[in-house]
């Protein structure tokens, strides 16, 4: 059973990781190609950054992710602070409920309705749709990743509980005083999660960037999407090897971060 349980384990992690090696692996191909591998080179990395196109998908990928994540962390804090002292359980209970369906729906329900939105919108202003581009994907980005920041950091604030912050109050503290100098720096390790989980997935999606985006404001995704009525050429291998080394860096220091965040409760604990 034991043998058994190990196979299963290294077949799942196959499963999810052997692509990834195998992108990364053709990103340092000489050759234009993914079946061959004829040596080991740089030259797609080269073409990577002496591409504007690229560059500027880019920047507009990373400009509305770390936007999109900030307004989405600290609108998701304050949610997550109001929900917990909240009184009334059965309109919490509703609010929680109406916050979920965001990671409920299918994302092509949720970007067909976010155009329909905006298309009114811009109609009753009256301009057009393609000056909206980076406000919509922002507010479209914003809205989807809010309920995941407001998961992760709800559960910091139950387990911190109200203590700490009457203490404060009782001290001289008013309420956003106490908020800012002794909740915060508590349930931080769970703002910096949400944040984390935001951005990647503002920089991953497609399907809602794909309905909302205008003409004048192309993702990578979206650049990735059109190259793909063609060919994918190896630096979007190569663009892609560095977005994954990106995460995966931004994932060990969280961790790293979290798990010295639980050394400190435990010892204070033990104090």
């Amino acid at each position: 059973m034991k043998h058994l349980s190990r196979a299963y384990l290294v077949l799942i992690f196959g499963i999810l990781y052997i692509p990834i090696i195998t992108l990364i692996f053709f990103s340092f191909n000489a050759e234009n190609s993914t079946a061959v591998f004829t040596g080991f080179s740089l030259r797609w990395y080269r073409e990577l950054f002496a591409s504007p196109e690229t560059f500027e998908a880019l920047r507009n990928t990373l400009i509305l992710a770390i936007t999109s994540a900030s307004l989405s962390t600290v609108i998701g804090t304050a949610a997550a602070a109001g929900l917990y002292r909240m009184k009334n359980k059965i309109l919490k209970s509703g609010i929680m409920s109406v916050t979920n369906i965001p990671m409920m729906n299918p994302d092509i329900v949720t970007g067909m309705s976010m155009m329909l939105f905006f298309v009114a919108a811009a109609g009753i202003v009256g301009i057009s749709y393609d000056n909206m581009g980076f406000a919509a994907m922002l507010i479209a980005h914003t809205t989807f990743c809010l309920p995941y920041v407001i998961l992760s950091v709800l559960p910091r604030i139950n387990e911190l509980g109200s203590s700490l912050s009457e203490a404060a109050q009782d001290l001289g503290c008013t309420p956003l005083a106490s908020f800012f100098k002794v909740e915060l720096p508590n349930i931080m390790p769970g703002v910096l999660s949400g944040f984390i989980m935001a951005f990647t997935l503002s920089l991953d999606d497609f399907v809602i960037s794909y309905f909302v985006g205008s003409s004048n404001f192309q993702t990578l995704p979206l650049l990735i999407y059109s190259m793909t009525k063609k060919k994918v050429t190896p630096d979007m291998y190569a663009l892609s090897t560095l977005i994954i080394v990106a995460i995966f860096i931004l994932l060990l220091i969280s961790n790293i971060r979290s798990s010295k965040e639980e050394e400190k409760r435990k010892r204070r604990k033990v104090k």
